[in-house]
């Protein structure tokens, strides 16, 4: 880990006392995340309500520039450069990214599969038709009992994935399946979502400055 990646993940602590005691557990979440993108392997994300909203601040912060200037790479910019004036405003707008797919999205298919199958299981399929061995999931759950989260994290293991879980109270169901889970000290719904908000923050900007610092 880069001195300046450990600082970030120093000032969490620093910012918001209250989770100095997740720490570890937000470094080991850290380093399965970078392991992932660092072996080809893409991030997925799921959640209900405020969570579904993180879920998506998440994969906006991975898709685009965070906190640093993140360049494509010069063999992508020199391929863009060969279609001419269109390519040359590709190279010069576009920006580097790591692969995230948040699947509270995509409304066709999970009305559809609500409608014939079953409602808990969207994210479950998701992740059977998406996911890779090497990719992970990262599920949000305030009490880690969310059905719909738990069925995920299943067929995600059963993939090969590692499952990560940022939650609250005492982790609940998620905590147990979960390889890495960050469980902030609070209990009621929305105290958790805001201590979820920078711990999240931290990650992406470590992972920023791993990949483009």
């Amino acid at each position: 880990m880069k001195q300046e990646t450990e600082k970030i993940l120093c000032e969490l602590g620093e910012r918001v006392p209250v989770l100095n005691n997740t720490l570890g557990s937000v470094r080991a979440m850290f380093d399965a995340l970078y392991n992932s993108y660092a072996g080809g392997g893409r991030l997925y994300l799921c959640g209900n309500g405020g969570s579904a909203s993180d879920c998506e601040h998440i994969a906006g912060e991975l898709l685009k520039n965070f906190r640093l200037r993140r360049s494509i790479s010069t063999q992508y910019r020199e391929k863009l450069l060969r279609f001419g004036e269109t390519g040359a405003r590709l190279a010069e707008k576009l920006e580097g990214s790591l692969p995230v797919v948040s699947l509270c999205g995509h409304p066709a298919f999970t009305t559809a599969f609500a409608n014939d199958k079953d409602p808990q299981l969207s994210f479950a399929q998701q992740v059977s038709a998406l996911g890779r061995a090497d990719d992970v999931l990262l599920t949000l759950s305030t009490s880690g009992n969310s059905e719909n989260c738990v069925l995920a994290a299943v067929a995600a293991k059963a993939k090969g994935m590692r499952v990560l879980f940022l939650g609250g109270g005492s982790g609940g169901k998620l905590k147990e399946i979960a390889d890495v889970s960050v469980i902030v000290p609070e209990k009621e719904t929305f105290k958790v979502q805001e201590l979820h908000l920078p711990v999240y923050h931290c990650l992406c900007a470590m992972l920023e400055n791993e990949f483009f610092g």
